[in-house]
């Protein structure tokens, strides 16, 4: 199971490869990023149908193979969704828009886990649920994907010269050094990513062990799945939406606090209860307090809402810090640097549990995502041309004014 998971989750490590290509290569008339869009939603609709017939108890080898190249084609639709929002949104716009693309993508983690363990508890096997994920990947394609239009690119020739490919491509690096390590800015912005977003442990391994540990089947642990992606996808909505008004850096401050509440009443609580180290699953005397398992509950449904308020502002952040003709590598860039917080939480959380307990770990945790406030100040927007507005200079951001304001 460790080596099937990271292998599905490696793609998204490797995902800012596909930038250059999402960028450089297109059609006006197809659509620069539509194209990469419903290319790749094509060959993942094809992958999962395919997927249903390989025995993956016999031959998981095959099985995860084909499923790393779903990822990947999923994680290349992800790099050009994100290019086509960065050169699309405006500024005062983005906090919303990144808050109903995590909404969206919350809403789809419901479906595509607990939504197929309903329907694999219902029909005995797994089978259906590949047919089921497909379907409504095609439904996304059909009712969203053939009908987009989108504005000519004017960084695509009409015709395909390979001369003038290898100068647009030269450009391109220059651009992309330029903008990603000569910038104060999009430094500041990697180090924002690759710092813990906020408190994170309710959202990683140590939840869906603790949910094991505490005694939730497979039912109860879908049951709060649901519940906890439903919350957070209202999160992502309602944060990004008070973000746009009130300021994207300051409102997710504010956010990453607000991650510590449910996190540190849950480590009160365990420490309360006395359930302090981990306790194996099959021992004889093992019982769990009704309150403790209330606690945990509450605590991830509650940490689910905000941590959600922090994704939409936290990439509307990160947009802004791009610039648009290298959007897809430079974005990615971000996202890739984000997966490494995610994944070295993963790493450190784990080794604190054994050594130290849950409470501990759920303390350090929350120190760790007051990091990210120390540099957040230093991620201003791109500068980008855009017509003067009454007392302001040209390129100033009307939305997101200093923090020390």
């Amino acid at each position: 199971m460790g080596l099937f998971l990271a292998a599905l989750y490696a793609p998204w490590g490797i995902k800012w490869l596909f930038g250059p290509f999402v960028d450089l290569i297109g059609s006006n008339k197809i659509g620069h990023r539509r194209g990469w869009i419903g290319f790749a939603q094509i060959i993942m609709i094809v992958g999962l149908m395919a997927s249903s017939v390989i025995d993956y108890t016999d031959n998981i080898a095959l099985f995860t193979w084909a499923m790393v190249a779903v990822n990947g084609f999923c994680a290349l639709q992800d790099v050009a969704i994100d290019a086509l929002a960065v050169n699309t949104l405006k500024e005062e716009e983005r906090g919303m828009a990144n808050g109903l693309m995590f909404a969206g993508a919350y809403l789809g983690q419901a479906l595509g886990g607990s939504g197929m363990l309903y329907v694999a508890s219902t029909t005995g096997d797994l089978d259906a649920a590949f047919f089921v994920v497909a379907g409504l990947v095609a439904m996304v394609f059909v009712f969203v994907v053939l009908p987009m239009r989108e504005e000519p690119s004017d960084t695509l020739p009409e015709h395909f010269h390979a001369r003038a490919f290898t100068k647009s491509a030269v450009t391109y690096v220059r651009e992309m050094v330029r903008s990603v390590f000569l910038s104060k800015s999009s430094i500041a912005a990697l180090v924002l990513a690759i710092l813990p977003a906020s408190a994170m442990a309710l959202g990683l391994a140590l939840q869906a062990a603790l949910a094991v540990e505490l005694g939730f089947d497979d039912v109860q642990i879908a049951n709060l799945g649901l519940v906890g992606a439903l919350t957070a996808g209202i999160g992502s909505i309602a944060g990004g939406w008070i973000s746009d008004r009130t300021g994207h850096r300051r409102t997710l401050a504010v956010y990453v606090l607000l991650t510590l509440i449910p996190t540190g009443f849950l480590a009160y609580q365990m420490q309360q209860f006395g359930w302090v180290m981990p306790v194996d699953v099959g021992a004889a005397d093992r019982v769990v307090p009704q309150g403790l398992q209330d606690a945990f509950w509450w605590a991830t449904i509650v940490y689910g809402f905000f941590t959600g308020l922090t994704y939409g502002t936290r990439m509307a952040i990160f947009m802004s810090a791009c610039n648009p003709k290298v959007a897809a590598s430079q974005f990615t860039l971000f996202m890739a640097a984000s997966n490494f917080a995610i994944s070295g939480t993963s790493l450190w959380q784990g080794e604190a549990i054994v050594r130290f307990g849950y409470p501990t770990t759920l303390a350090l945790d929350c120190a760790a995502g007051l990091l990210c406030l120390a540099v957040l100040p230093l991620v201003r927007p791109h500068l980008r041309k855009q017509p003067a507005i009454a007392g302001l200079p040209v390129g100033s951001n009307p939305v997101d004014p200093p923090l020390a304001d």
